[in-house]
């Protein structure tokens, strides 16, 4: 623990719908959820006027449009939010050399590293700095928690939302710590809170109080212990730049039950093409290849496979794949896939076609179907399995393309004549649009065929502009993390990383 509070937690505040409120003059303080539109869509974020009706991040998005059914409701735009994490990031790296990303929205970062005074006043004018230079290049809004440990900092945040600062003094931890939740520590989630309550704590407070012994009666040495320590404030964790990945992985939800076996088949090997790619793109190879298969009644079987040497191969890791389902049951269908490579390196082996005949049993690997093509762009985008806005399940590469563009609200588009705007709806052969631009005024609205020509989609339109004394790139240590594909609930109660 530090004596001063020199460890700083930043979480912009309900991330994905202020971009988007901010990106459409017309969205500004009304409710806006962004997250999956399917039957089986869930909330990703919820924006501030939103939470009012009780929406909140991982909710049914039926759940949502049953408590808010007049908010706007979007499809992510990765993209855009992604080159706005980049700004904040790159502005953390001019605060200190020393940033730990774990999100699109959220990171730490270590004053101590930057060289200034390690006293709580200094701390506090970086944090005041930093949120005055957010605002100026996003035109968003962070909230930040400072405190002597990476714990405190996250929680003093979380208080200190939306849109401000916290100061915990060092040496106050267990008082601030004591009538908050046991689910407020780090690693305490749905079981272990339940677990704990069956024991009679519910509190922070009441964690410290039943001792370390009760702890580990009750939860095991290794988290019993720590979360004893957690309890009292004691929290020694470094701010650590470049966390090393352990997996990566892509999923998707469909929007009905998937029961032909072909088709369960093409989606596996298109989720095998799209890891490899993010695989690929982190710059690292794999040696397990993992699959996740959830059927109809929720249970969820995973199936893994450890290869003789790792791979950054679409066909080593899709027959992989394919060869794990074939010993999964999927009778009665199937509401979700996944397919991850962990067991990480950053190098290849170089033999695995090989390697896979062995497995086969003979034969070269590769014969099969190559799967089909994914475009790279976000399921959210284009209206694959977990957003597709009909409900029908289809919209993905299996079916082949559709014969119509498929409007997604949010969606950013470009007619020929009114220029850029952003999809309010589409249905029954037509396409509403609201041409608007984020500096300019609310803008008019417009119906047109969905087949339309002269209507296209388009790359969002920033923030603000670019100003001429941001820190440059090179300045930041911070990396961008990829975000995850599975959604749950964030630390904002509203931030949930989707593929």
């Amino acid at each position: 623990m530090r004596s001063a509070p020199t460890i700083l937690h930043l979480d912009m505040d309900a991330f994905f719908a202020a971009a988007e409120q901010a990106a459409k003059p017309s969205l500004r303080g009304k409710p806006v959820i962004v997250g999956g539109l399917g039957p089986r869509g869930v909330v990703a974020t919820a924006s501030y006027e939103a939470r009012r009706f009780g929406v909140h991040s991982a909710m049914p998005m039926s759940q949502a449009r049953r408590l808010a059914p007049n908010a706007a409701y979007l499809v992510p735009r990765f993209a855009f939010y992604r080159s706005i994490s980049e700004q904040v990031m790159r502005l953390l790296g001019a605060v200190s050399p020393l940033v730990e990303p774990l999100s699109l929205d959220e990171a730490f970062v270590d004053l101590e590293a930057s060289g200034a005074a390690g006293d709580t006043a200094s701390a506090r004018a970086a944090g005041e700095r930093l949120r005055a230079d957010i605002a100026r290049v996003t035109g968003l809004t962070g909230s930040v928690g400072l405190a002597g440990s990476k714990m405190i900092a996250k929680v003093a945040s979380e208080r200190a939302k939306p849109d401000g600062l916290l100061v915990i003094e060092p040496g106050t931890e267990r008082e601030l710590l004591g009538p908050l939740s046991v689910r407020t520590l780090p690693g305490v989630g749905p079981a272990t809170g339940e677990q704990l309550r069956r024991g009679g704590i519910t509190t922070c407070a009441e964690l410290a109080e039943a001792g370390e012994d009760e702890l580990v009666r009750l939860l095991g040495r290794a988290q019993g212990a720590s979360l004893y320590r957690m309890a009292l404030g004691h929290d020694d964790r470094p701010v650590v730049a470049e966390r090393d990945m352990k997996s990566v992985s892509v999923e998707d939800t469909f929007d009905i039950d998937l029961h032909d076996r072909l088709r369960i088949r093409l989606e596996v090997e298109r989720l095998a093409d799209r890891c490899v790619r993010r695989l690929r793109a982190s710059g690292h190879s794999g040696r397990t290849i993992v699959l996740k298969v959830r059927r109809y009644d929720f249970s969820t079987l995973t199936r893994s496979e450890t290869l003789r040497g790792p791979t950054d191969d679409p066909v080593v890791v899709r027959e992989a794949a394919e060869r794990l389902l074939e010993g999964v049951d999927t009778t009665g269908g199937v509401r979700l896939l996944g397919v991850g490579v962990s067991g990480l390196t950053d190098w290849t082996q170089e033999d695995l076609f090989a390697q896979a005949a062995e497995v086969l049993g003979g034969g070269v690997p590769g014969a099969g179907a190559a799967g089909p093509a994914d475009d790279g762009v976000g399921e959210a985008a284009r209206g694959g399995p977990a957003e597709d806005p009909a409900g029908t399940g289809a919209g993905t590469e299996a079916a082949g393309p559709p014969a119509v563009p498929l409007w997604s609200p949010g969606q950013d588009v470009t007619h020929a004549t009114h220029g850029p705007g952003w999809v309010q709806g589409s249905g029954v052969g037509r396409v509403t649009v609201r041409f608007e631009v984020p500096l300019g005024p609310v803008g008019r609205v417009r119906t047109f065929r969905v087949e339309d020509p002269e209507l296209t989609p388009s790359d969002p339109l920033p923030l603000v502009e670019p100003a001429d004394d941001q820190p440059d790139a090179a300045s930041s240590s911070a990396a961008v993390p990829e975000e995850r594909s599975e959604t749950g609930p964030g630390a904002d109660e509203g931030e949930t990383s989707m593929p």
